[in-house]
């Protein structure tokens, strides 16, 4: 026993001593070490910033080439996509996002076509179908999903936008309260009511261009939907549509500050009563391009805000003889108010 514990007390001593002599030799890489589990850093050059290599998977260091470190961890996909080149579809085999909106959630099967004897049965009828494990509830929600996506894709609305109506749509979907209308004509109702909500308000007439349902029913479904929901949305402005109709049209920043001055001071002091927004936006528009270079005609406003002609007329007419008290102090006129298009 004695010659045991002595033979340890040896091995231990001369393992000490190793220590100690290595310590010594490289003090530099022991500190770096012990600075590893705080940050990773080339022992000759702490400061410089490692460079990764993410086909080989590891750390380097940039000035002196060293590896300072090995098998990271790539957090990429691993496939390869190649979709400049072929145009094929991405190999992606982890599914689309998850939808809390859907019942069954999103997890659908898909079976491949029949390959051997073993798929058919002894009239040669496939035993196996290929169709998804999907109800018909979800699957009536992914149709109007997608529906509203490609109605927001044409009018270039934000995915925001898309989100809203979704859930505006499952919770008539859920109240069962619009049961025989058009699902086509909610999906509209749907979109018209989250731009609204969202501050992005779109004009009936735009809704109605990128749907399959008439303005009519439109309008329908969107006051069942405030009833049913006991929503409500903000009232439209002339300044909802000043910004994207000025915009459309080319017109200059000062332009539309004129405009949108002469729209807000028209509702201001009652010219335009029972006049839609629309119509008195496009006729202030109409009313400060004539009166500056960048003149635009009726027909031009009538292509971006969808409104008649006539209609913009009428607006025009109830605030041209104030044309003098409308215009902002600091607006640099071209064509006087005297000159201005009669009505």
């Amino acid at each position: 026993l004695a010659v045991q514990l002595n033979t340890r007390t040896i091995f231990f001593s001369s393992l000490r001593d190793e220590l100690r002599l290595f310590r010594l030799e490289f003090p530099t890489e022991m500190a770096s070490t012990s600075r590893r589990l705080d940050k990773l850093t080339c022992p000759q050059h702490p400061e410089s910033p490692l460079v990764e290599d993410h086909k080989a998977g590891d750390l380097i260091c940039p000035e002196c080439g060293l590896v300072v470190g090995d098998r990271v961890i790539d957090v990429g996909s691993e496939w390869r996509t190649f979709l400049s080149e072929g145009g094929a579809d991405d190999p992606s085999r982890v599914g689309a996002a998850e939808n809390p909106l859907l019942e069954s959630s999103n997890l659908t099967t898909y079976i491949g076509g029949a390959t051997g004897s073993a798929s058919y049965d002894e009239f040669g009828n496939s035993k196996y179908s290929s169709k998804r494990s999907i109800n018909s509830a979800d699957r009536m929600l992914l149709t109007a999903f997608k529906e509203m996506a490609q109605m927001a894709d044409r009018i270039n609305l934000p995915q925001t936008i898309v989100n809203r109506a979704n859930t505006l749509f499952k919770q008539v979907h859920d109240q069962k309260s619009l049961k025989g209308r058009s699902n086509d004509a909610i999906a509209s109702a749907c979109v018209y009511i989250a731009c609204r909500q969202e501050g992005v308000p779109r004009t009936f007439k735009e809704i109605c261009a990128v749907s399959r349902v008439s303005k009519k029913e439109i309008g329908r479904c969107f006051k069942l939907i405030l009833r049913t929901l006991e929503t409500s949305v903000d009232l439209i402005t002339t300044g909802d549509f000043m910004s994207r109709f000025c915009s459309n049209l080319g017109l200059s920043p000062a332009i539309q500050k004129a405009a949108t001055h002469i729209a807000k001071k028209a509702v201001e002091i009652d010219l335009v009563p029972g006049r839609s927004p629309v119509s008195v936006a496009a006729a202030a528009i109409f009313m400060a391009s004539q009166a500056s270079n960048l003149k635009r005609t009726y027909k031009e406003i009538v292509e971006i805000a969808g409104v008649a002609e006539v209609t913009i007329r009428q607006s025009y007419k109830l605030i041209h003889p104030r044309a003098t008290d409308l215009f902002p102090q600091d607006f640099q006129f071209t064509t006087t108010v005297a000159h201005l298009p009669a009505p």
